[in-house]
């Protein structure tokens, strides 16, 4: 290189001059030193910190290359001047030569390329330096030295490294995303909560124990007080309660804020969903209520959030014993001590020994309780196809709608004596239960790391449910819990014997903040790229996880494509919506485009997006619609929260929410009427198609048949037919309907094979391939 420069002109070599000293201030220094051992052993020993010392190395498969505009170079090729033009040919067997050099390998390795980010850095490299005309003027040169002789292959690891930390930006800042992503110290989060000593009282018990009554007791005593709770049907109660006691509280949920004071001041209670609670306004008394689900693996962030943040003199701790070493050991990080009181449950809960068995043996006050939709459905038709009257609850439904089953199970006067449930009773609503009976012991789940699960009920969701059973305010002062089926009795007992097993990590979740500091670093990244990749660079000690964030990457992915500023996507992107819903998610969607395009979302806009006025539901699947559609009034009311200029119409579109909801209430009021519907219009398709293969190929199946109780053959099975549509082949709906009997079916068979036998075989393949060979 020097050689060349002295044969320059002195205008020229003063502009170049920079630039084979930025060369040769790179990480490697001279090409024969990189041969030996000792050299690269030195450099690898500097380059170890890269990584942050001992921290376990970043999950590169995460890594997504930047894609780099053409530089322009300009018309001149200088470094063809200086040197000669280059041969491609020879170009790329040099570079060839390069990437297969294990020495290479291993200083790039050390410097933050493993064999995959390696080989990713070299197809880009090699297609840069085959596809840029000009090159830049140093690494020409390089070329060419190489390529006469004069030079050495390693000379081109620095500018390698510079190509990769140009599509690999993370590699050049490393040490400060690993610092953006250290979660080891999360109570130095809360500042204003480390300024002063709070008085921990955790009150633990069983479910019907008073624990919380005790804890809302002293909130509404305390000068000012905020209660902090999991759904918004406990602190929409816990508001009503407090103004009933003659304490002004204001309600703070994720879709509304209401304050009691008629000018709008806030006053000094408040009661709020855990997610919506603030860690800088002071309070006298905080109450922090089912505290077990710090270990949720999608909301335990906001329980662990409130625990250490909350700025309140006293926090009172409202939740099962499993969690109190925890608690304890929390604290202990943040120089507070925890006083435990323990309650016992107020009524007696007794495991019966037999299993309901049948649906003929329900008694006023007995809960069936499902863990999916289906089988409500089938069971609330099943008990009133028997003349009884059922509530159903469950999870999806409106919180209007669910306090309305639940007033109409708990009236004595009502008729209507049973409910069917999910586990959505668990906590959140004051029900007049006898008897829980579990319908079945196995629920779908999604673990810590996001993956679906099928398993029994854990001890502490048994305890839960069962536990709503005689509950000392109720007309029940005894509860009772047991099965539908004998074989699941021996399960429950076993499940309800274990001890709870004790909560060992809370939830974390990286705040809008990170990701923006995140995002500064790598600014090319995509938002669910940011999460995975700060994800996979956090530390977290053994008191802590990161909470699953799936749904965060759904809703990231979904919107990517729009532009918003990070703030506006990373609020987005944590609404609470069902991704199971396609509805509402192509609507959350459509939100976040015309909020892109700074226009308004308007009350006629949102009407025509959920084609409102709606009408009645007539089946099963049109009020699954409804419930979807109120989902989405819901993320309209929690959006126009956040952006209330671009929401402007939360309080019309509330009103059409309450109407909504009545009639919601009036469809699941109805539902046995909307199931047969359903199974009416279903079994008319069926039926039709089962007429059209009649036609065909299936003589005489309509003598053979009926689900309404026409003739059947000796020996068929009496299969019930199952609520909606039943995907899957002709045959295999019409054995699951009682249409066909297996024995049928392989008569059938039978006969088609004899026929195609009898047409001689023309279809066998012998007989094609004879065919074949004619034409």
């Amino acid at each position: 290189m020097a050689m060349y420069l002295k044969r320059l002109p002195p205008v020229i070599r003063c502009c170049l001059q920079p630039v084979f000293r930025d060369v040769q201030s790179c990480i490697y220094r001279k090409p024969r030193a990189l041969v030996t051992g000792s050299r690269i052993h030195g450099l690898g020993a500097q380059s170890r910190t890269l990584y942050g010392g001992e921290s376990k190395p970043p999950d590169t498969s995460l890594f997504v290359p930047v894609q780099l505009r053409p530089a322009e170079n300009g018309d001149t090729d200088i470094g063809a001047e200086l040197t000669q033009p280059l041969n491609k040919s020879d170009v790329l067997k040099v570079l060839n030569k390069f990437y297969k050099r294990k020495e290479m390998q291993k200083l790039g390795a050390e410097n933050g390329l493993d064999a995959r980010l390696f080989h990713q850095a070299f197809i880009s490299f090699r297609k840069y330096v085959m596809e840029t005309d000009p090159l830049h003027v140093d690494l020409h040169i390089i070329l060419n030295d190489i390529c006469c002789g004069v030079g050495h292959v390693d000379d081109l690891f620095p500018f390698f490294m510079r190509h990769s930390k140009q599509i690999f930006p993370m590699l050049d800042c490393m040490d400060d995303l690993r610092k953006i992503s250290d979660l080891r110290l999360p109570p130095n989060w809360y500042p204003e909560a480390r300024a002063i000593q709070r008085k921990i009282i955790f009150h633990s018990g069983p479910t019907n124990s008073g624990k919380t009554y005790h804890a809302i007791q002293r909130y509404l005593s305390a000068k000012s007080g905020v209660y902090c709770g999991p759904l918004k049907l406990l602190a929409h109660e816990i508001y009503q309660k407090s103004n009933d006691s003659g304490v002004p509280c204001d309600l703070i949920t994720g879709e509304e804020l209401v304050f009691v004071d008629p000018e709008g001041r806030p006053s000094a209670h408040a009661a709020c969903t855990i997610e919506m609670c603030s860690v800088t306004a002071p309070y006298e008394v905080a109450v922090i209520d089912e505290i077990q689900m710090i270990r949720d693996p999608s909301r335990g962030w906001a329980w662990t959030r409130a625990l250490l943040g909350l700025c309140a003199e006293e926090i009172h701790i409202c939740g099962e014993g499993a969690a109190i070493n925890l608690v304890t050991e929390l604290m202990f990080t943040t120089g507070e001590e925890v006083e435990v009181r323990n309650y016992e449950r107020l009524t007696p809960l007794k495991i019966l020994d037999h299993a309901l068995e049948s649906l003929d043996n329900l008694r006023p006050g007995d809960c069936i309780v499902c863990f999916n939709k289906n089988d409500i459905y089938s069971v609330s038709r099943q008990i009133e196809a028997r003349g009884l009257e059922c509530a159903v609850i469950y999870g999806s439904l409106p919180p209007g709608t669910k306090l309305a089953q639940a007033k109409k199970f708990n009236d004595p006067a009502d008729p209507c004596k049973i409910l069917v449930a999910t586990d959505a009773i668990g906590m959140g609503l004051n029900l007049s239960i006898k008897r829980i009976i579990f319908n079945s012991l196995v629920k779908p789940s999604i673990n810590e790391k996001g993956e679906k699960e099928i398993d029994t009920i854990s001890t502490s969701q048994a305890l839960q449910i069962s536990g709503r059973a005689g509950r000392f305010s109720s007309m029940f002062k005894d509860g009772e819990v047991t099965t539908m089926f004998r074989d699941d009795l021996p399960l429950l007992k076993e499940i309800m014997r274990k001890p709870v097993a004790a909560i060992e990590t809370a939830g974390l979740h990286p705040t809008a903040d990170q990701i923006e500091m995140f995002a500064y670093h790598l600014p090319d990244a995509t938002l669910s790229n940011l999460i995975d990749i700060f994800v996979s660079l956090s530390q977290v000690d053994g008191l802590y996880f990161v909470c699953n964030i799936d749904d965060f990457k759904f809703v990231a992915d979904m919107i990517q494509h729009i532009p918003l500023n990070l703030r506006a996507r990373y609020v987005f992107c944590t609404a609470p919506i069902n991704r199971k819903q396609p509805f509402v998610c192509t609507s959350l969607l459509r939100f976040a485009r015309q909020f892109s395009r700074n226009e308004p979302l308007t009350f006629d806009w949102i009407c025509r997006l959920v084609n409102w006025p709606v009408v009645s539901p007539k089946t099963i699947k049109d009020l699954v619609h409804l419930e979807s559609v109120h989902d989405i009034l819901d993320l309209y009311l929690w959006l126009s929260y956040r952006f209330m200029d671009m929401f402007p119409d939360a309080n019309l579109v509330r009103e059409i929410q309450k109407e909504l909801d009545s009639i919601i209430q009036m469809g699941v009021y109805n539902i046995t009427k909307l199931i047969r519907a359903s199974e009416s219009s279903a079994s008319a398709s069926d039926h039709s198609e089962a007429q059209g293969a009649h036609e065909k190929d299936i003589p005489n199946l309509k003598h053979n048949i009926n689900s309404q109780g026409q003739r059947r053959p000796k020996g068929s099975q009496l299969v019930q037919p199952l609520p909606g549509n039943v995907k899957g082949p002709l045959a295999s709906r019409l054995v699951q309907q009682g249409l066909l009997t297996t024995d049928m079916l392989a008569q059938l068979e039978k006969e088609w094979h004899s026929r195609q036998h009898d047409n001689g075989n023309h279809s066998s393949p012998q007989a094609l391939k004879g065919k074949r060979r004619k034409k």
